[in-house]
């Protein structure tokens, strides 16, 4: 059962380029949100190797880097988002059990 109330989520992933891990990070990511947020997201995909500039607002160390955005607070998830526990918990998106 879904409300009305629920978040919507402002995602942004930062990556280098097409590589493996950069490519791994964006199917997860994309995977995770169809399966637990129902529409109510938007992604942003930023590739450092275009826009190197754009690390400095979000203060990006790593990559790939998520950042969540909206709902606050912002929270940041390194790696490639393989481990679905880690970045469930890390943007808070609570499990709906049917």
């Amino acid at each position: 059962m879904t409300e009305d109330t629920e978040e919507f989520f402002e995602l942004r992933l930062y990556v280098a380029g097409q590589t493996q891990k950069s490519m791994a990070a964006i199917a997860n990511l994309k995977k995770y949100c169809e399966e637990h947020l129902n529409g109510k997201y938007k992604i942003e995909v930023i590739d450092l190797l275009k826009h190197p500039e754009l690390a400095e607002s979000d203060q990006i160390v790593a990559i790939p880097t998520l950042v969540k955005k909206v709902p606050l607070p912002v929270r940041k998830i390194i790696g490639d988002l393989s481990n679905k526990e880690k970045v469930l918990v890390g943007l808070d998106i609570r499990i709906m059990h049917a």
